[in-house]
Order: C-alpha cells, then sequence, then structure tokens
C-alpha cells in the first residue's frame, strides 16, 4: 500500500489526509473478539486502535474502524470495575461527543478493552445488546 488517500471527513467535519504506510507500520496484534455476528481483529501503532473484521462473503473483503488510544484510555478509567454496560450506555453518557460520536463507536472502544484484557464479554446474558463487566486494574 502506498502514498496519501483522501477520506471525507472525520466526525467533527474536518477534511483529514491518510497517509496508508504511516497507518500501517509496525502494527501491534492484541487479540480478537468474537462479536454477535462478527469476528474482530484488534490491532495498534502508537495512536490509535485498528478494529478489523473479515467480510464472512466476500473473499478478501473486510472492514476497519479507527479508535484512538487516549480515548480508550479515558473510557477505561471512567468505567473501571462496573459491570454491565453496553455500546448505547456507554454512547449515551458519553459527555465528549469528539471521542465517542456514536453507538457504534462506543462498541469499538469496548472491543478495544476486551482484546487488550481490560474487559470481558458477558455471555450469560441473552439480548440483542453485548454486556461488558469493566476489570478494576489492568490485566
Amino acid at each position: 500500500m502506498q502514498g496519501r488517500r483522501d477520506a471525507s471527513h472525520d466526525g467533527a467535519g474536518v477534511r483529514m489526509k491518510f497517509d496508508i504506510d504511516s497507518l500501517t507500520r509496525g502494527l501491534q496484534y492484541h487479540g480478537d473478539v468474537q462479536g454477535k455476528r462478527q469476528h474482530y481483529y484488534v490491532l495498534s501503532n502508537a495512536r490509535q486502535y485498528f478494529v478489523m473484521s473479515l467480510s464472512a462473503t466476500k473473499r478478501g473483503a473486510g472492514n476497519f474502524n479507527l479508535v484512538a488510544r487516549p480515548a480508550v484510555d479515558r473510557l477505561h478509567r471512567r468505567v473501571r470495575g462496573r459491570r454491565g454496560l453496553t455500546a448505547r450506555g456507554v454512547f449515551d453518557r458519553s459527555r465528549d461527543r469528539r471521542a465517542v460520536p456514536s453507538a457504534l463507536a462506543a462498541l469499538n472502544m469496548l472491543y478495544v478493552l476486551v482484546a487488550t484484557g481490560r474487559a470481558s464479554i458477558d455471555r450469560r446474558r441473552v439480548s440483542r445488546e453485548l454486556f461488558f463487566p469493566v476489570r478494576k486494574d489492568h490485566a
């Protein structure tokens, strides 16, 4: 992958340029997470986490979302020790819409916490939503 690619806009409406080389250079694998319907892989560089999934129907296709490292650390400090967290609950209680612009962004942040050992998914609950107990200390 080479060169720069223009992205449309970030959540705040600011025009961004992605340097693909710097985005993918030196990624560290943290783990994988099984969601309700999809399997996610979490990697990171110095600035952000990459939450990636592969398409179940299209070979060689997939999706990824970027999550800022400082936003994940702030979320963990704010919710550590809590049980029964949902992505919707994190989004609804968020005071910083730039850090948590949607319930999907909150879900990706929670997936990062699971992959890095700071949370888990409570599989005992049968619901449309996933519930996350968050550890008090970093595992």
